[in-house]
């Protein structure tokens, strides 16, 4: 199959050919023609598999047909949970409909919002965003959604988790409620599938890989080693191996600023990209990295799956994340379309449990390697045998629930509203923020409070 045999228009096909793209990848070959015919789709594949054409090809062959954006309108709306991958697919967007009149925008917090507001002022075609920042838009008047057409939430099990979930279903119920909906991910947990079939209409369901599987393109290995002794390994594994362009995966901006400055000190060109980063020094942190001009990228989960380098080869867990399924993505960024790649783990004894967990999820055990010299103190306990994956109990959310007029919690994160008086463990708003910057809320229904600049 090809792409002229997907009912792609001529200007489309060029863009396409000008890529030096012919053949469709099994997701956009399953994908394009389900949005072509105007159904939802709920879509789950690796990371790398070429996601993102597979709704923007089709949605620009829609909208190419349609009746223009009037002002303050958006007649498509693509929304994701960081400003890296919003960036990302607005320039693939920008790409893909060159040879179209059709107008495309993108809109984040940590920049200035009145540009943002001057552009919608004309309509758009498409709009991508990201929650915090379209919520601020609409209510300054700056986009409205009588013509939309269609919805698109890409890393779907990101953005429907309860991080995300009370701005989501704030949006949706600013959309009509008759509209083409499209989720696409790289996986579809139990409960998420459930929540996901709560906003589509009957979705043809696509699925290239199995829920938490890693590419068979990226090389996995573990390296035990002492806490103390990881960041001049890394620094060796750079040196030894002559790795010209590393993504290395911290838990926590502290940490990357601290490896980044010790990197630095080592004569290792790196940057750091987290949160707490000004979009303006994200942006100019992943152009140099792409670019060459630095060789070691140093981020935190947010930019895990914002972060799109063709043929990256190597990536580096310098710790284990938190959530096991994270693992999944952030290898995800080398071995794309195809390549090879290899993604090292630096471990020490006290992350075991982290470990488990992550080969519990990818149901397989990774491979060890001591390197001279940096042979741990405490030695890496041996991993625990693989239990098989448990379905877990669906969390029911009811999208229709109106929020509590006060504002502080919506319906379903309602546990522990009560005065002091009456719930001794009240204590008020927490003041945690979740990492990628757009939410309300968490999977424990505690208040966040929710930084402008992060939206």
């Amino acid at each position: 199959m090809s792409f002229t045999d997907l009912g792609l228009s001529a200007p489309i096909q060029k863009a396409i050919a000008e890529k030096g793209y012919d053949t469709p990848s099994p997701i956009q070959a399953q994908a394009i023609p389900a949005v072509l015919a105007g159904k939802d789709v709920m879509a789950a594949a690796q990371t790398g598999t070429g996601k993102t054409a597979g709704f923007t090809l089709p949605i620009l062959e829609l909208l190419s047909k349609g009746e223009k954006a009037r002002p303050n309108q958006a007649r498509t709306l693509i929304i994701t949970p960081t400003r890296e991958l919003a960036a990302q697919i607005a320039e693939n967007v920008e790409m893909y409909g060159k040879h179209l009149d059709l107008k495309s925008t993108v809109v984040f917090g940590g920049v200035k919002i009145n540009p943002q507001m001057l552009r919608l002022r004309q309509g758009v075609d498409i709009l991508v965003a990201t929650p915090g920042r379209l919520l601020d838009l609409y209510n300054q008047n700056a986009v409205r959604f009588n013509q939309l057409e269609v919805l698109v939430l890409d890393e779907a099990d990101r953005m429907l988790d309860m991080g995300f979930l009370r701005d989501i279903k704030k949006i949706l119920s600013l959309l009509p409620k008759k509209r083409q909906t499209l989720l696409f991910s790289a996986t579809f947990s139990p409960d998420i599938r459930e929540l996901a079939k709560g906003i589509v209409n009957d979705p043809v369901e696509i699925s290239i890989s199995p829920k938490n599987t890693t590419a068979e393109t990226v090389e996995q290995l573990i390296y035990p080693v002492d806490k103390n002794k990881k960041a001049s390994l890394l620094t060796h594994l750079i040196k030894a191996n002559d790795w010209r362009q590393v993504i290395v995966f911290m838990k926590t901006k502290h940490g990357a600023n601290k490896l980044t400055k010790q990197l630095d000190a080592s004569g290792i060109k790196a940057a750091a990209i987290h949160g707490n980063k000004s979009q303006g020094a994200r942006t100019k942190a992943l152009a140099q990295f792409k670019e060459g001009s630095i060789n070691v990228l140093v981020a935190t989960d947010i930019a895990a799956r914002g972060i799109d380098i063709d043929q990256l080869p190597q990536v580096v867990n310098f710790e284990l994340p938190n959530v096991p399924e994270d693992y999944v993505h952030r290898i995800g960024r080398t071995g794309r379309a195809g390549a090879t790649g290899q993604a090292v783990s630096l471990v020490c004894a006290d992350e075991i449990d982290l470990l488990n967990d992550v080969q519990h999820v990818i149901q397989s055990h990774l491979p060890r390697e001591v390197v001279a010299g940096f042979e741990p103190v405490n030695a890496l306990p041996e991993s625990r045998k693989l239990r098989p994956l448990k379905a877990k109990k669906t969390k029911k959310i009811k999208w229709d629930k109106p929020e509590h007029k006060d504002g502080q919690r919506s319906g379903d994160n309602a546990r522990g509203h009560k005065p002091t008086g009456k719930n001794r463990r009240h204590t008020g708003n927490s003041t945690k923020v979740n990492p990628y910057g757009n939410s309300s809320s968490n999977k424990t229904g505690k208040h966040h409070a929710k930084p402008s600049a992060n939206k």
